[in-house]
């Protein structure tokens, strides 16, 4: 039986269902160009993993992001974009980076992080909508360090068939939710947990879908409420949303924040918006 998710045939229902319609389409069209065979020659020559887990355990900070655009607020600032994997490499407050692969939404593909991966020493995240062995095999034969595994895309025996593997392949998980029930479907040893504010099922706040807007209307910030109903033994990452200007909300309950928008457009430059996240994590202690 294939691990792909089937292709939602009828109308969407929310922008989830577009995102992984788009996501099976393009993975078909990945799979006929490079065959699983030539990911699985590829792994044999994979760096090795750094420690993705390690890394967050050291004290509170950034898994820092990059990508070309979002489907909540459209293009990111190019620039920034270009500086961000100097900037996230020089950064005490960086743990980890996060790369967004999803090429149709977010405008960059797994080659992206093998380059980047290169100029930096610290652990990277293949951020996806993972649906398939294959693409847990890919991230790690082009250099990955972890994988996401969304609860609200996979379903408990996935989750678990899923962490098996990567942890096989020497990949760390870190797994998302958005609701309290989704929290029961992640596997009981689960080591990383993130709450994600965005509202990925629902039919609106997408605007950069079509456009480029200055907010993101995507959001529900009492997703963090459930900082407290997570794993006790994981670490804890809030995801989407956070700025310096309310990086108040994840300080206390979080071990990091996933941070992509709020340093990818900053006008004044990355480096200048991290100066941001360290004067408001001083201002917090």
């Amino acid at each position: 039986m294939s691990s792909v998710l089937p292709v939602v045939q009828s109308s969407f229902v929310t922008f989830l269902d577009q995102i992984l319609a788009d996501v099976a389409h393009e993975l078909s069209s990945t799979k006929a160009a490079r065959p699983a065979a030539d990911i699985r020659a590829r792994l044999a020559d994979a760096p090795p993993p750094r420690d993705f887990a390690a890394a967050l355990a050291t004290g509170f900070g950034l898994i820092a992001e990059i990508k070309e655009r979002s489907p909540s607020v459209g293009p990111m600032r190019a620039q920034n974009v270009i500086d961000a994997p100097a900037a996230y490499e020089e950064s005490s407050l960086v743990r980890c980076l996060s790369i967004l692969t999803n090429a149709h939404h977010f405008g960059m593909d797994i080659a992206r992080l093998a380059a980047i991966r290169a100029q930096v020493t610290k652990p990277v995240l293949r951020k996806d909508f993972i649906v398939d062995e294959y693409q847990i095999r890919e991230a790690r034969a082009f250099g990955a360090d972890a994988i996401l595994l969304m609860a609200n895309v996979l379903d408990a025996p996935r989750l678990a068939g899923f962490y098996d593997l990567a942890r096989e392949l020497g990949l760390a998980v870190l797994f998302e939710v958005h609701v309290e029930e989704e929290i029961a479907l992640l596997p009981a040893d689960a080591a990383i947990v993130g709450i994600n504010s965005r509202k990925f099922k629902s039919t609106s706040g997408f605007v950069g879908a079509t456009g480029n807007s200055a907010s993101d209307f995507s959001l529900a910030f009492d997703a963090f409420d459930l900082a407290d109903k997570l794993p006790a033994n994981a670490l804890h990452v809030a995801e989407s949303g956070i700025s310096p200007d309310n990086l108040a909300l994840a300080r206390d309950r979080f071990d990091a924040v996933l941070v992509g928008t709020s340093l990818l457009r900053d006008e004044n430059g990355i480096r200048a918006c991290l100066g941001k996240f360290e004067e408001a994590l001083r201002r917090s202690a």
